[in-house]
C-alpha cells in the first residue's frame, strides 16, 4: 500500500526468537490493507557467528555485537529484544531512554523490581510505545475462544483453565543453559520462562487473580556443566497455579500451569472456560478446531449436553491473503502479533485484540512471588489487585 507508514525494526538477540520475527516481518504483503510496513535494518548479537543468518535479508544494513550502536541510529523506530532475563531490566531501560518503540520478551524483568524499573522508564518516556512479547493467543481458534467469553455465551462461570506445557526438559542429558540457573532466569525459574503464555488472556479477560495456590516443582536438580560435571539447575520446571478469580462478578476457580517438563507434550498452548450456559476450548495442538459446549434440543431425545467441534480456518486479528479455510501455526501467530503491535502503536488497532501490555507482564511477577510464598507455606496466599 503507498499510503503505509514505513517502520524500521532492530533485533537484539539474534537466536531463534530474533530469526522468528525476521521471517515474519519477510511475510509482511500476507496482511491487507494493514496501515504499517516494517523493515528490519539492523540486529545485533553478542556472538557474532549469529549475525550471518541475518545477511541474507537484504534490508539488513547493520550488524553490529554492540546494541548501543543501534539505540544512537535515529533511523530505528522499533527494537525487538530477546536475551536472557537478567539482562531485561539494563536494554530495556536503554531502549526506552533512547526514545525507541520496544517489543519485548518475557518476562519483562528478571523480577518485580526489575519490571517496576522499565515501568519507570515507560513514565519518563512516553513517547515510547511497549508492549510484551506473547504470541500463542494469536491463533485464530484462541481468538475465537477469548470472543466465545466476551460474549457473555458462558452464562456463569464455573471453572478456567490456561496452559502453556511442553517438554523440552525432558532429557536429563541435556546440558545445563541459562533458562535453568536462577542467577539469569530468575527464582520464578518456568514462570518467568513461559508464564506470561499462561496469563495475557485471564489477565485480558479481567480474570487477574484474588489468590493463588501453588504447586511448584524441581524435577531435575541437577544437569551436567560445560566441563561435563554436574552442577545446580535450581529453577522450578514446572508451575501449577491454582486460583481464586471472578468474571461477571462471580468467583471460580481458574488454573495457570506452565511445564518444561510435560511428557507427551510438544509446545502446546490450552485454553479451557466452562460455564452453566456454556463452554469453550482450544488447544494448539490441533490448531484448526475449537470445541464448543452448550445444552442442546437434540430431536427425539430431549435436551442434553454437547461439545460441538469446529474448524476455524487462518483468519485472526489481522486479516490475510491466505484462504480462511487453510490451517494457521506457530509463524502466523507471530506475525498476527506483530501486525496488533505495530497496529495499535500507529493508533490503528481498534478493538483487535492487542500484544501484552507493560502492566500486565509486570503484573506476572506480582503472582509469581506470590505463587513461591504459597509453594513454601503449603497454603493460599492473597494476591495484590492488578494496577
Amino acid at each position: 500500500m503507498s499510503t503505509q507508514q514505513t517502520v524500521n525494526v532492530a533485533i537484539i538477540g539474534g537466536g531463534l526468537m530474533g530469526r522468528e520475527i525476521a521471517a515474519a516481518i519477510a511475510r509482511w504483503p500476507a496482511l491487507i490493507d494493514h496501515p504499517v510496513r516494517p523493515r528490519l535494518t539492523a540486529v545485533c548479537d553478542i556472538n557474532p557467528a549469529a549475525l550471518t543468518w541475518f545477511e541474507q535479508i537484504d534490508t539488513v544494513t547493520t550488524t553490529t555485537t554492540d546494541y548501543h550502536d543501534l539505540l544512537t541510529d535515529d533511523a530505528i523506530d522499533v527494537v525487538y529484544v530477546a536475551v536472557r532475563h537478567d539482562l531485561h531490566e539494563q536494554l530495556y531501560g536503554d531502549v526506552i531512554r533512547a526514545g525507541k518503540s520496544l517489543l519485548a520478551e518475557k518476562p519483562f524483568g528478571i523480577d518485580g523490581p526489575a519490571a517496576e524499573s522499565v515501568l519507570a522508564a515507560m513514565a519518563e518516556h512516553p513517547e515510547s510505545f511497549v508492549r510484551c512479547s506473547s504470541e500463542m493467543p494469536f491463533f485464530p481458534g484462541a481468538q475465537w475462544a477469548i470472543r466465545y467469553v466476551q460474549s457473555g455465551a458462558l452464562g456463569t462461570i464455573v471453572r478456567a483453565n490456561n496452559s502453556f506445557l511442553h517438554s523440552s526438559d525432558l532429557d536429563v542429558s541435556k546440558p545445563i543453559n541459562w533458562k535453568r540457573q536462577t542467577q539469569f532466569c530468575g527464582e520464578a525459574g518456568v514462570m518467568n520462562d513461559l508464564g506470561l503464555h499462561g496469563w495475557h488472556v485471564p489477565l485480558r479477560l479481567g480474570w487477574a487473580p484474588t489468590s493463588v495456590y501453588a504447586m511448584l516443582q524441581n524435577i531435575v536438580p541437577e544437569r551436567t556443566g560445560p566441563d561435563g560435571t554436574p552442577v545446580p539447575c535450581d529453577t522450578w520446571d514446572n508451575a501449577d497455579l491454582h486460583c481464586w478469580s471472578e468474571h461477571e462478578g462471580v468467583r471460580f476457580p481458574l488454573t495457570v500451569s506452565t511445564r518444561r517438563i510435560d511428557p507427551g507434550q510438544k509446545n502446546t498452548w490450552e485454553f479451557e472456560a466452562i460455564g452453566m450456559d456454556g463452554g469453550v476450548r482450544f488447544s494448539t495442538k490441533n490448531p484448526k478446531q475449537v470445541e464448543v459446549f452448550a445444552v442442546r434440543d437434540i430431536p427425539g431425545i430431549g435436551k442434553e449436553q454437547a461439545w460441538q467441534q469446529i474448524d476455524v480456518g487462518s483468519q485472526s486479528v489481522w486479516p490475510t491473503v491466505t484462504g480462511g479455510i487453510f490451517e494457521s501455526g506457530f509463524s502466523d501467530s507471530i506475525l498476527q502479533m506483530w501486525a496488533a503491535f505495530l497496529a495499535e502503536r500507529a493508533g490503528e488497532l481498534g478493538d483487535r485484540f492487542g500484544a501484552a501490555r507493560p502492566e500486565e507482564a509486570a503484573h506476572t511477577h506480582t503472582l509469581y512471588a506470590a505463587a513461591a510464598r504459597s509453594n513454601e507455606q503449603g497454603a493460599a496466599v492473597a494476591v495484590p489487585p492488578l494496577g
